[in-house]
């Protein structure tokens, strides 16, 4: 993913709400399983960090891998994670998909 569509995204995901929370337990299998079933149906997802704050970006890192999705960014104890779906809810504009080509 190049700058321009995570540039893209991150304005998109401005007005968005964290639906996805990370508490006590860390990013367990229940996380794994909230944030992937957010990212089916929104595509883009804030995720709220409300422990392990002090081990936010490894555990972005875990769940972009377990979930097949994208970091768009990490600001504060919020993380955003963006993944196409089949039904293509963001609409990307092509040319920022080639810039960078």
């Amino acid at each position: 993913m190049n700058s321009s569509v995570r540039n893209f995204l991150r304005s998109q995901a401005h007005s968005l709400k964290p639906i996805v929370m990370v508490g006590k337990d860390g990013a367990d299998d229940r996380v794994v399983s909230a944030l992937n079933e957010a990212l089916s149906s929104h595509e883009l997802v804030k995720v709220k960090f409300q422990a392990h704050k002090d081990e936010m970006r490894a555990l972005c890192e875990l769940l972009a891998q377990k979930t097949d999705s994208d970091l768009i960014s990490n600001i504060g104890f919020i993380a955003t994670f963006y993944r196409d779906s089949e039904g293509h809810l963001m609409h990307i504009p092509k040319e920022l998909s080639r810039k960078g080509e």
